[in-house]
């Protein structure tokens, strides 16, 4: 059996005493391999029908709601993307294609950041562009 897109894979399945980490797969995964979290690896052995209750489950210096792209730093990959869900204090990487996701994967997009590059002026210094009617 292998990931697809939808599935969510839950650390309490198998480890109650972990910090929970709940990762919900976006898309790609063909060449999943483990997410590694507290010491355990998570497998498809870990896939759940729906997460569980997020009592006790410890948030660490991963984001919720953070994606995970695997084919923006591997273009050659499956392009595994997963979304942190909740827990991730243990969180250590995810294995896939032979290569490894960890915390410094993240590319958060700020608020106010255009997805562009910065507009090329139009006009002369001190002028912003041609006169208008506003």
């Amino acid at each position: 059996m292998a990931i697809k897109k939808g599935d969510i894979l839950d650390e309490r399945k198998r480890h109650p005493e972990s910090c929970g980490l709940v990762v919900k797969i976006m898309g790609g995964g063909a060449g999943f391999e483990k997410v590694v979290c507290c010491g355990h690896d998570l497998t498809e052995d870990d896939v759940v029908a729906q997460m569980g209750s997020p009592l006790g489950r410890r948030k660490g210096d991963l984001p919720l709601a953070v994606i995970l792209d695997e084919k923006k730093l591997f273009p050659d990959s499956c392009g595994l993307r997963v979304m942190v869900m909740d827990g991730g204090a243990g969180f250590k990487e995810i294995r896939c294609c032979g290569h490894s996701l960890t915390l410094s994967s993240v590319q958060e997009l700020e608020f106010g950041q255009l997805r562009g590059g910065q507009p090329e002026p139009t006009g002369q210094p001190g002028f912003p562009g041609p006169p208008g009617t506003a």
